[in-house]
Parts: structure tokens; sequence; C-alpha cells
């Protein structure tokens, strides 16, 4: 019978899940040289054979020579979903999974349920792989197949990877997608060797997954057999056209003891670099936390926050959770005494200057708001503050004048002119002097 060919054949192109979940309870009722129309138990099954595996099955055709032959699908009668109900009962006592997902979703429990596209904060340091993660996550083709992620610690990196996983998952059930880290793609690849099952090794990754996600590459710096193994992996997958994200602390460039094959592969697709938030990006992320967190935070307390914790959002997370801990126990509301006390828990009392504390800073000492160090206004009492913080940012921060300058709305050519004006003035005049020094001081302190 012509379908039961077809269902041979079927066998080696299909996972097993596959088979027992959507081609067993197929039930043929009419077969010949040019027509095959099976009975399905409903028609949402009908609906997902005909998607998902009716272009397999006329390919099976082709190769017997059948090629002219047709299949269609009909809701069968109450025997089929008889039939489907039986395979089931019979069936191992296993969890059953999703339609065509693959055993190896089961690590997908480790999926941290919050880092989601949603629960992700964009800005400008990290529009473009945020961007890239979701067309990927989506099947889109605008930003390439292929993804590598290069960034710190703390900067987002493992929540887009997770959430391409969940949006896959939730939404795309049958894709067959494997998420973990360098290391462990390595021990498992240790075991197999070991086993002596590497084909079964390969026949997982190279034949049975659409979407590939590993973290921390640098870890196989020095693994020479694992990245051979991943270069062949990447390989097939990049010229099979499926997807492929990678994420590690540095470039592709600039990893060490690294196959030169395996490091061109890793640059064959998109390289995105997520930098530390900038100071709005990372309100947002307060915000957002504080709300996660059930926290009611004053707009103050929220640009403190800010200011102080800069680069790595895990510690703007921690610190959230200090301040629920304590408002908690204490039973009040967070105050910037709290707050205080909490920043300093997790980065110590002092604090790394930056152009926009300066700015605070020198605007409280003199009384006039950022507001008006921001402003276009030319009044003394307002120009003479602005430039003494420009003057003690550029002496005591690593910025550069571009970013300096973006703290009070203006360029770099401003921010030399305000340092030339005010070394200047202090060379000609001593009580400017000496007031630049004492607020320098207060300023370390």
């Amino acid at each position: 019978m012509l379908w039961n060919e077809v269902k041979e054949l079927l066998k080696n192109k299909l996972p097993e899940a596959v088979q027992h979940l959507w081609i067993e309870p197929l039930t043929c009722i009419k077969a010949d040289e040019n027509h095959i129309e099976l009975a399905c138990p409903d028609k949402f099954f009908c609906s997902w054979v005909k998607e998902n595996y009716l272009k397999v099955m006329q390919e099976s055709l082709v190769q017997l020579g059948k090629a002219s032959a047709q299949i269609h699908f009909s809701v069968g009668p109450d025997s089929a979903n008889e039939q489907a109900t039986l395979l089931l009962e019979n069936s191992t006592r296993k969890q059953l999974r999703l339609p065509a997902m693959p055993e190896a979703y089961s690590n997908m429990r480790n999926l941290h349920p919050r880092y989601t596209f949603e629960e992700f904060m964009v800005g400008e340091s990290n529009l473009l792989a945020h961007s890239a993660c979701n067309a990927i996550a989506n099947g889109e083709t605008s930003f390439g197949s292929s993804l590598y992620i290069n960034a710190g610690t703390g900067l987002g990196k493992s929540h887009l990877t997770h959430a391409v996983a969940h949006t896959i998952v939730d939404n795309y059930p049958g894709t067959r997608l494997y998420y973990l880290t360098a290391q462990q793609f390595s021990s498992e690849m240790v075991s197999r060797i070991k086993s002596n099952s590497m084909d079964e090794f390969k026949t997982k990754y190279h034949n049975n997954c659409d979407v590939l996600l590993i973290e921390d590459v640098q870890s196989l710096t020095g693994k020479v057999k694992t990245q051979e193994e991943l270069n062949e992996l990447l390989d097939v997958m990049i010229k099979t056209g499926r997807r492929i994200i990678l994420t590690g602390s540095t470039a592709p460039r600039e990893l060490t003891n690294i196959d030169e094959g395996f490091r061109s592969r890793m640059s064959a697709g998109l390289i995105s670099k997520i930098n530390p938030p900038d100071l709005q990006t990372s309100r947002l992320i307060i915000k957002r936390k504080a709300v996660n967190c059930k926290l009611q935070l004053d707009e103050d307390l929220v640009e403190y926050l800010a200011q102080c914790i800069r680069g790595d959002i895990r510690k703007l997370e921690s610190a959230i959770v200090g301040l629920k801990a304590k408002s908690t126990l204490l039973q009040k509301t967070p105050d910037l005494a709290m707050v205080k006390e909490v920043v300093a828990e997790i980065i110590g009392n002092s604090q790394e200057l930056s152009a926009e504390l300066i700015r605070d800073f020198i605007a409280r000492q003199f009384k006039v708001s950022v507001s008006d160090m921001q402003s276009k206004s030319r009044k003394k009492t307002i120009t003479f503050p602005r430039q003494v913080s420009m003057y003690l940012a550029r002496k005591y921060t690593e910025q550069g004048l571009v970013e300096i300058g973006k703290a009070f709305n203006r360029d770099h050519s401003t921010v030399l002119h305000s340092v030339r004006v005010i070394s200047e003035a202090m060379s000609r005049n001593g009580s400017i002097r000496g007031q630049v020094k004492l607020l320098a001081e207060k300023l370390q302190k």
C-alpha cells in the first residue's frame, strides 16, 4: 500500500515524537497511484499536519516515483479518534511534550521567567542587539540568521537569549531549539566521546536543531576539540540558513587561543556590542524592577540610584531587592538615607565620579538647578558654576569631551572653552583658585 511505503520513509525523516503524535493517528481512507486520502482526529490536527508535514510527505512520494500523486486530509469518523486515544494510552509513561518538541526542551526549565522581551529595557546601548534578537526569535531575516552578542557582565546578554527562547517556546512550539552554555556543550561532547556515542551527538545538533543559542563562548579558549566540533556545527547551520545566537564577554577578534576557522564562523553574521546603559535607560530599568518588586520609589531616589550605580544591571537589581527587604523589615517607605545605605553596601562608600554627579554637586553648592546648568542662560550666576563643573569633570573623570558635554546639553568645544576659562581664571585670581580647590576637596570626600 502506497501510504505504508510513505510512512516507512518518514521514519527516517521525522523524530520519533513526531511519528508518535502526528503520523500514527492518521488513517488512510483511500489510496491509489494518484491519490492518498488521510483521515485526521479533528480540524486542528488536519491543519497542523498539512502545515508542518505535507511537504516531507510529498518528497517521500517523489522518492517512490509517484511525483504526480496528491495527499488530501479530512476529519475522519470516530474510529480515528479512538485510534489516536489508543495510541496515547499504549504509549510510554513519559510526560508528553508539545507538538514536535524535542526531548532536550527539558533544559527550558532553566529559563528565567522574567527574562522576556517585555521586561527588557531598550536604550541606545542595546537597541541593535535587542532588535536582532527579536527578529531571529520570530524567524525574520532582516538582521540575518546568525548573531554574536558581545557584552560585559550584567549588561543583558543572558536576558536577550532567554527572551529569544521564551518567544520560540511560547509561539513556535514546533521549532527545535537548544539553549546552553559553551561549557555545557563541551561537557556533553566529552561525555559522548567517552560513551562512544558521537554519532548521536552530531545527529542531535546537525540534523535536529533549528535554533542554537550558546552563551559564554570565551570559556572555549584552549579547548581545541570542542572548537572544532562547534565550528563544524556552525558551518552546517549557516549553510542551511538555520538560526544561531552566540554570546561572549569580548568580540570574536579579541578572543585568545581560538581556532581561526572557528573565529571566522562566529564572525559570519551580525556582531552587536551591548554597552553600559545610559542614564535614561538606567532610570527605566530601576522603575521596572521597582514595579516588579512592588516598591514605591520617588523620582529623586530613582535618579540617585541611576547616578550612583553605573554599568552593571545586576547591581541595580540587587539595590532594588535590598531596598524592598529593608523597607519591609522597617515598615517604612524608602527614603534617601535608606537608599544611600543600600548603595554603600553594594558599591562601597566611594562612588566613581561622573560628569552628572559633579554637575549635580556643583549645582547644590551654588544653589542653582540642574535645568539651569543645562539651559542656554548666559548669566554669570549660571555660566560660572557650569564652567567649574566642566573643569572638574575633565580633571577627575575618564569621560571624554563629548560625554561631559552631554551632561550639560553642550558640545565638546564648549567643554574645551570652559576648561580654558577656569584654568586661566585660577592662574590670575587666587580667590577663584581657592574656591575651585575647596569644591574639589568636598567633591572627593
